[in-house]
C-alpha cells in the first residue's frame, strides 16, 4: 500500500509515519514530490490495517497498491521518475538521449576513435560491453577489467558517461570503480541475486528487458532493485523472441506507452539488438521517438565487417552522424529536445 501524506505535512509528522512502518516489521520507501510526500510500504500489508494510519496526523489517505510491481507503479509515484548521470545527463526528462559504441570494446585506440565520433554527432553515454554473454562458448567473451578501463579513458577524454553490462555479483567492485551506469542485459534480466547487488549499489541501472519475458516480468525484475532503494532505474526495450524470423527480434514498440503508462521509470530503446540488420536500425530508431521513448542505445563501429561481436547490426559513425541529424527532427516534432 501507499500512504499519502497532506502536502502541510511536517517532516516530524512523516517521520513518525515512517518509525511506526519500520516497528511492524515492514519496509518504507518515500517518494518526495513536488506536492506531497508518499510512503510505500513493502512486505506483509496485513501487519497493517488503513483505518489507523489515517487517523495519524498528517496523513491525508492510505491506498492499497493493486499492482504486483508496488514501487514501480503510476501508483506509488505520478511524476515520471527522471535519473541523473551527473554533469547535466539526464534520462526521461524532456532531452531524448542517445548511447552509442560498439557492441564489445575490442580495444583502446579503437574505442577512443568511436568515443570522439559519436560524442561530436551528439551521443551523451559511450555503450560497449567489457564482459560479454555469448549464446556460444566459443564467441569472444571480452576483454574484462581492461575492457572497462579503455571505456574509463575513452569517456573521460571526451566528457561522456559510460553503460556497460555486468554479468555476475562479483564484478560489481570493478563496475563500480569504471562505470557510471550498470547494465542488466537481457539474459540476466531474472538473474535476482544481481539484481538485488545492483540495488545496493546505489548506481543508475539499465535494465534490459528479457529475451521471451512480458512486461509485468520486466517491472517485477525492476522492483527487485527499487525495492533495496535504489530508484536510479531505466529500462530498455530490445525486442523479444516470436515466431518471426526477418529480424533477430520482434521490436516490441507496444512496451514503450504500456510503460509510461503503467509505471514511473524511463524507457529506451536498442533497435540494433531489435532488428540484428543496420537496415532496419535508422527507422526503428525514428519510431522509439514516436513511441514515448526517452532515449536510445545504438551500436556504432568504426569497420562493422570486422567487428568481433554484432557486425550485421552496427552503424558506422557516419550513419550515425546521419541518423543523429534525422532524429533531431523528429524528436522535435515530437516535442523532446536532442
Amino acid at each position: 500500500m501507499i500512504i499519502v501524506m497532506k502536502p502541510s505535512a511536517s517532516p516530524e509528522q512523516i517521520n513518525h509515519v515512517i518509525e511506526k512502518v519500520k516497528e511492524i516489521g515492514l519496509t518504507p520507501q518515500v517518494s518526495r514530490g513536488v506536492e506531497r510526500t508518499v510512503i510505500g510500504v513493502i512486505g506483509q500489508e496485513s501487519k497493517l490495517t488503513v483505518k489507523p494510519l489515517e487517523a495519524f496526523p498528517g496523513v491525508e489517505h492510505v491506498v492499497p497498491i493493486q499492482k504486483p510491481y508496488k514501487l514501480a507503479s503510476r501508483e506509488f509515484k505520478k511524476e515520471d521518475t527522471v535519473v541523473d548521470l551527473g554533469d547535466g545527463v539526464k534520462i526521461g526528462g524532456n532531452e531524448f538521449i542517445v548511447a552509442a559504441g560498439p557492441c564489445s570494446v575490442e580495444g583502446e585506440e579503437m574505442l577512443i576513435e568511436v568515443a570522439h565520433k559519436v560524442k561530436a554527432a551528439g551521443a551523451k553515454l559511450l555503450r560497449g560491453g567489457a564482459f560479454k554473454p555469448r549464446t556460444s562458448p566459443y564467441s569472444f567473451q571480452g576483454l574484462g577489467v581492461d575492457g572497462l578501463k579503455h571505456l574509463r579513458k575513452a569517456a573521460d577524454e571526451t566528457g561522456m558517461k559510460v553503460v556497460t553490462e555486468i554479468m555476475d555479483t562479483r564484478q560489481i567492485d570493478d563496475h563500480l570503480e569504471y562505470s557510471d551506469m550498470l547494465q542488466v542485459g537481457a539474459r540476466n534480466m531474472q538473474n535476482f541475486d544481481l539484481l538485488k547487488v545492483v540495488g545496493d549499489s546505489k548506481k543508475p541501472v539499465l535494465l534490459k528487458r528479457g529475451l521471451s519475458s512480458t512486461m509485468q516480468e520486466l517491472y517485477l525484475s525492476a522492483e527487485y532493485i527499487l525495492s533495496r532503494g535504489n530508484f536510479k532505474v531505466v529500462l530498455c526495450e530490445r525486442g523479444i523472441r516470436t515466431f518471426e524470423t526477418e529480424t533477430r527480434n520482434t521490436y516490441d514498440l507496444n512496451a514503450i506507452p504500456a510503460t509510461k503508462k503503467l509505471t514511473h521509470l524511463p524507457i529506451i530503446g536498442d533497435p540494433s539488438h531489435a532488428t540484428g540488420n543496420l537496415a532496419y536500425v535508422p527507422a526503428m530508431a525514428k519510431a522509439t521517438i514516436a513511441a514515448g521513448a526517452d532515449g536510445l542505445i545504438l551500436e556504432v563501429h568504426p569497420n562493422p565487417e570486422e567487428a568481433w561481436s554484432d557486425g550485421p547490426q552496427s552503424l558506422t559513425p557516419k550513419m550515425f552522424e546521419d541518423l543523429m541529424k534525422e532524429l533531431r527532427v523528429v524528436a522535435k516534432a515530437c516535442g523532446r529536445e536532442l
